[in-house]
C-alpha cells in the first residue's frame, strides 16, 4: 500500500540518486493561462527523467537474491535508464527491452549505464510482452515501469518536493502513460492536502487512462498514435488504477500539434529541452477552467535525439507561421525573379529556398512556377507578405504545411 510512511521512506532514499529540481516560475505560461504557473523540471535529473526515483526505490526493496537473479524491464526509454542506473549502483545485471521506435539517445544512454538493450516491437506493449517472456525463461526479476505500488511510491516523491517549496499549490498537472507517476503523485498529494487538485494529462492518441476511467475498468486501446513516445501506452496499470480512480480529479488530453508549439515555447522562454511526453502538462495549461490559481506542471523528462528535435522545431516554426511556402506563376523572362524577391525583401521576408520550375506549362513564355520558402515573424507577418505579392499581381498560393519541405 502507498502510505505516508512509505512515501517518507522513499523521499529519503531517492535523494541518493536525484538532483534537486527546484520549481521554476514561468512568467510566459502564467500570462498565457491566467494562472500562476510553476514548472517542476524533472527533465534536469541525472538520467534525464523522473523515472530513476521509482526504479531506485523499487530495487532498494528487493532482496539480494532477487537482485542476483538479474533484473529485466520493458520501457520506451526513461524507465530503462532509471533501472539501468539503479542496477549499476547495486552491482546488478540489467536487461532492458525497448520498442524499435525508441529515440537513439535513450537507447545509447541506457547502454552507457551497463544494461543490455534489446529492441523489440513498435510500442511499449510489444516490448513488455517480450520482456515478460524473457523473465520467465531466464528467471529474471521483472521491474515494471508503472504497474507497481512500490515503484509508484518512489515516483510520488515529486509531490513531497512540490509541497515543501509551494505549500499553497492549488493544482498539480501530471503526465500519464501507464499511470505510475500519476498514481504516486496524486496519492501523496491528497495525503498532504485533500483539497489540492491533481489533473492527469494524456496525449489524445494514447488516452488509455481516460477511457479506463470513463468505463470504470481497465481498457486496452486498439492502437496508439502520438509523438509523445514516453506515454504511448495501450493498457494502463491495473495495480495502480484504484489509486488513479480515487485521487485523480480529471484527465485532460493534448494533441500532437499543441506539443510541437509547446516545445518551441519552452526552448525560447525557458531555454529548456523537454521531450514531448514531458510537455503534456504545459499543453494542458490552456485547457484549465480556472484563473488565478497556483499551478505546478511536472516536466517528466527531456531525453530527445537530435533528429527528433530538428523535426519538432521545423514543424513548430511552420505551425507558428514563421516558415511558410508560396508558389507564384510568372513569365519566363529576365528580371521577373528579381521583381518577386524584391517584394519579399521590402516586406522583411527572408528567403531560405527557391525552386524554379520551367515545365509547369507548355508555353514557357506564358508562365513558369516559382516556389518560395521563407521566414516570417508569425502569421500576421506571413499574411502581409502574401498580400504584397497579391497586390503586385502574382496571385500567390500558400502551400499547405503538410506539403512543405526544407
Amino acid at each position: 500500500m502507498m502510505t505516508l510512511e512509505k512515501f517518507e521512506e522513499a523521499v529519503e532514499l531517492v535523494k541518493k540518486v536525484t538532483l534537486r529540481t527546484k520549481l521554476v516560475y514561468s512568467e510566459y505560461f502564467s500570462e498565457q493561462s491566467g494562472n500562476t504557473v510553476y514548472l517542476k523540471p524533472e527533465n534536469m535529473q541525472y538520467t534525464g527523467a523522473y523515472k530513476v526515483r521509482g526504479a531506485y526505490y523499487k530495487i532498494s526493496t528487493l532482496s539480494q537474491e532477487e537482485r542476483d537473479k538479474g533484473l529485466i524491464t520493458a520501457s520506451a526509454g526513461n524507465h530503462a535508464q532509471g533501472v539501468a542506473y539503479a542496477a549499476q549502483l547495486y552491482n546488478a545485471k540489467a536487461t532492458v527491452v525497448m520498442p524499435t521506435t525508441t529515440p537513439l539517445i535513450k537507447v545509447n544512454r541506457t547502454k552507457s549505464y551497463g544494461a543490455s538493450v534489446i529492441l523489440h516491437g513498435n510500442v511499449y506493449d510489444d516490448a513488455y510482452q517480450y520482456a515478460m517472456q524473457l523473465a520467465e525463461e531466464n528467471g529474471y526479476t521483472f521491474i515494471h515501469p508503472f504497474n507497481d505500488e512500490v515503484l509508484a511510491t518512489g515516483q510520488g516523491t515529486i509531490a513531497m518536493e512540490i509541497f515543501k517549496e509551494l505549500p499553497t499549490v492549488d493544482i498539480i498537472l501530471v503526465p500519464i502513460g501507464g499511470g505510475g507517476l500519476a498514481a504516486g503523485v496524486s496519492t501523496l498529494a491528497k495525503l498532504l492536502n485533500p483539497n489540492v487538485k491533481v489533473i492527469g494529462v494524456e496525449p489524445k492518441g494514447a488516452n488509455c487512462m481516460q477511457e479506463s476511467l470513463k468505463e470504470g475498468h481497465i481498457v486496452t486501446l486498439p492502437g496508439v498514435d502520438t509523438i509523445a513516445d514516453g506515454t504511448a501506452v495501450k493498457t494502463p496499470g491495473s495495480a495502480i488504477f484504484p489509486y488513479i480512480q480515487t485521487n485523480i480529479d480529471d484527465i485532460i488530453t493534448v494533441d500532437d500539434h499543441e506539443l510541437i508549439v509547446c516545445f518551441l515555447d519552452m526552448i525560447e522562454n525557458h531555454k529548456m529541452l523537454v521531450e514531448n511526453s514531458g510537455l503534456l502538462t504545459v499543453g494542458a495549461l490552456k485547457q484549465l477552467q480556472c484563473k488565478n490559481k497556483k499551478v505546478v506542471s511536472i516536466l517528466s523528462g527531456g531525453n530527445m535525439d537530435v533528429i527528433t528535435v530538428s523535426s519538432v522545431v521545423q514543424n513548430g516554426l511552420i505551425l507558428r507561421g514563421r516558415i511558410f511556402t508560396v508558389s507564384v506563376l510568372l513569365p519566363d523572362r529576365p528580371g521577373e525573379l528579381v521583381n518577386v524577391t524584391k517584394v519579399v525583401a521590402e516586406n522583411q521576408g527572408n528567403i531560405i529556398r527557391l525552386d524554379h520550375n520551367q515545365f509547369v506549362s507548355i508555353n514557357r513564355n506564358s508562365a513558369v512556377e516559382l516556389t518560395i520558402t521563407m521566414e516570417a515573424f508569425g502569421h500576421e507577418h506571413k499574411d502581409t507578405i502574401v498580400k504584397a505579392l497579391k497586390d503586385k499581381g502574382y496571385n500567390p498560393k500558400v502551400i499547405p504545411p503538410k506539403n512543405l519541405y526544407l
